[in-house]
């Protein structure tokens, strides 16, 4: 029996213009459209998508509902709903359309607080609106994620200053299944193809990895997107003759390594504050201190209380915690790989922050940074 290939859905941005033209549609002729069409712009292609439902809430309002479908994904936002709320706007308006996050919609901190609603999805609302719009009209779209605000407290975007609910991200208008078992097949091809020419790759957790690896000028030809298959992509190294690899990744995703997680989706492992916890307790932090970073409610609010404790009693337990945290990811590392494939990797790991800074990087990993890096921060 063949296995049927992952199906691919839609980003989040295209959910949201859906809504947007049905809730438009209703604002010229009240009739409540069971779907849209709509360019996806990138690609080029025309798709349909179910509108859930539509009301007019006022003789300038009207509301529409869609419901996200990410395909084959480990996708906490599947079958979140998103709302569009279009309204007529006064003719001095400058812009035909403006676009407004919502509740559930994420601030960026980084960007003055504005609501992350970034490139493509601008792009694409502005595309498809401005087709249905007619010449004079001007109108207002309030994008809303009723449980944007309790499903961002399950990702990192904290980390990279959004807060407040989750972004309009994304590059194109295709969820590509990524997480789903078949896809790691396309991950091993990457690996396989670049071992061929380097002896070092660097493995960039998720986008926010390969962002920060682009960013400290690591050339491309090593970066290797790992989503979250670590393990078995670090087996495929030392299958390949890979002699060393760095992990480059957000601290609350790699410190899971630290604890022998190595398939770090939090759908099936999590278990970051223990690992913290334990890693403290053994340096000597004392009891209460350990009860308050346990409770802490996520990964960066205990590194945060960590901050806060060096800072009131000059102490030093950020540097000795993840300096303990980070040797055990390479010691764990190296042990999984020659467990799996009798195959010896030298593994380093360099963690950043929620300011998108690396503040944690182990012995080995300063050194890769080093042979990566032409001037690596300190």
């Amino acid at each position: 029996m063949t296995t049927p290939p992952p199906r691919s859905g839609y980003t989040l941005p295209v959910f949201a213009c859906a809504a947007a033209i049905a809730a438009l549609h209703h604002l010229y002729d009240s009739t409540s459209r069971s779907q849209v069409t709509l360019d996806l712009v990138n690609p080029q292609q025309s798709v349909e998508i179910p509108i859930e439902q539509v009301s007019r809430l006022g003789p300038d309002q009207a509301l529409a509902i869609t419901r996200s479908d990410p395909g084959d994904n480990l996708d906490l936002t599947r079958y979140t709903p998103i709302w569009a709320l279009v309204e007529w706007a006064p003719s001095d308006q400058a812009e035909s359309i403006v676009l407004i996050g919502g509740e559930g919609i994420g601030i960026n901190q980084n960007q003055g607080d504005q609501a992350a609603i970034y490139s493509y999805a601008q792009q694409l609302l502005h595309r498809n609106l401005g087709q249905h719009l007619q010449p004079g009209d001007r109108i207002r779209v309030t994008l809303i994620l009723p449980e944007g605000r309790a499903l961002a407290k399950r990702t990192s975007n904290e980390a990279f200053g959004v807060v407040e609910g989750l972004s309009l991200l994304g590059t194109s208008g295709i969820s590509q299944p990524l997480s789903a078992p078949q896809q790691l097949e396309q991950f091993r091809i990457e690996l396989q193809q670049k071992a061929m020419d380097q002896n070092s790759l660097v493995f960039c957790v998720g986008e926010n990895g390969l962002d920060i690896a682009r960013t400290l000028g690591i050339p491309p030809e090593v970066q290797i997107k790992t989503a979250n298959w670590l393990g078995p992509l670090l087996v495929e190294a030392g299958l390949q003759g890979v002699s060393s690899v760095l992990l480059l990744g957000y601290h609350g995703k790699l410190l899971k390594l630290a604890g022998g997680i190595f398939q770090t989706h939090h759908h099936l492992a999590d278990a970051r504050l223990e690992i913290l916890t334990a890693h403290a307790a053994n340096l000597g932090l004392p009891s209460p201190q350990i009860q308050s970073l346990f409770s802490s409610p996520t990964a960066e609010a205990a590194l945060q209380f960590l901050m806060n404790l060096d800072h009131q009693t000059q102490s030093r337990w950020v540097e000795a915690v993840y300096g303990a945290i980070t040797q055990g990811i390479d010691v764990r590392s190296q042990t999984y790989i020659h467990t799996h494939c009798d195959r010896t990797v030298q593994v380093g790991s360099a963690l950043f922050n929620r300011s998108r800074q690396l503040f944690a990087v182990s012995a080995f990993g300063t050194s890769l940074l080093k042979r990566f890096v032409s001037n690596p921060p300190d």
